[in-house]
């Protein structure tokens, strides 16, 4: 079974082992099969074509004069790939010169839309340039950070301090809670009208994963669940998450919402889900997400 999940497709070769290595850095750089590929205020950029869009990935000629910072995101089919935040331009398309139509948008709104590689790109280059953003400081310290190592370490200029700071994922359960036939999902006030999900949640410092899914399902539903299986991840970088997929068999079936979390959740037949269209009473979430892959999965199971 295929398990990788949107924007978990990006064909690229990170070149890690090359990151401290300004001379190799600048070479691929200079390249002309060189690719920009520009962020601006966590909107990545898009060519709008037909059929459907594609992702915009810029030669050296369409960005001279673009000053951002920029993180080396990897080779791919051989040629760097190099991500540059446009965030400080108030009008970014005046900043560059690309050959077609292009727009800065959402990646969630065209996300399904795009090629699977290309959407994966965008998602690290918008993950990157997020981190990157929120990094400026030394949590150590306080004092101005700067990037080095293409961009994926920022270091505390402080000569007293040096801390070293990482890029951030932060890890999250994701899980289909069934039991049996039925599927428990449920739904926050602030999504769509009708659009239900599986639950989710953070993992906590000193916690196994199998233990976040149980104790987020139960803090949620009141639900207590036995065995847990993993499924598949995926990069979410909406702003900054992993999401780590799992299956989860119900011990209890008597649903207890907490409202603090949830607007409702409730049990829904597999015969019953197959058989109803999207409508503002109930809608599966959305394409690109891993939890319409874990309840696809369990529906065509």
């Amino acid at each position: 079974m295929e398990l990788r999940n949107f924007y978990a497709f990006a064909e690229i070769d990170r070149a890690g082992q090359f990151r401290r290595d300004a001379a190799w850095i600048e070479a691929r750089v200079a390249e002309p099969g060189a690719r920009f590929v520009p962020v601006w205020r966590n909107h990545n950029l898009v060519v709008a074509a037909a059929p459907a869009p594609r992702a915009a990935f810029l030669a050296r000629d369409e960005i001279d004069g673009a000053a951002g910072p920029m993180v080396l995101l990897g080779l791919a089919a051989g040629a760097a790939l190099i991500a540059i935040d446009l965030s400080a331009h108030d009008e970014p398309l005046a900043a560059i010169r690309p050959a077609a139509p292009v727009e800065f948008t959402d990646l969630r709104r065209v996300g399904t839309l795009l090629d699977r590689h290309e959407g994966s790109v965008l998602a690290y280059a918008r993950a990157m340039m997020w981190w990157h953003a929120r990094h400026r400081f030394c949590g150590v310290c306080g004092a101005a950070t700067e990037s080095i190592d293409a961009g994926h370490v920022r270091r505390c200029t402080n000569a007293a301090c040096g801390a070293q700071h990482f890029p951030r994922t932060d890890p999250a359960v994701i899980m289909l809670v069934t039991d049996g036939e039925r599927a428990l999902l449920g739904r926050q006030r602030a999504w769509p009208k009708g659009q239900h999900s599986t639950l989710a949640g953070f993992v906590e410092p000193g916690e196994s994963l199998e233990a976040a899914v149980a104790r987020e399902v139960f803090e949620e539903t009141g639900i207590r669940v036995g065995e847990v299986r993993y499924h598949s991840s995926q990069p979410w970088p909406f702003p900054s998450s992993i999401m780590l997929g799992f299956t989860a068999q119900a011990l209890s079936t008597d649903i207890t919402v907490d409202p603090n979390e949830l607007e409702d959740a409730r049990w829904f037949e597999r015969r019953w889900i197959l058989g109803h269209a999207d409508d503002e009473e109930f809608r599966l979430p959305r394409r690109d997400s891993i939890a319409r892959r874990l309840i696809e999965d369990w529906l065509g199971r």
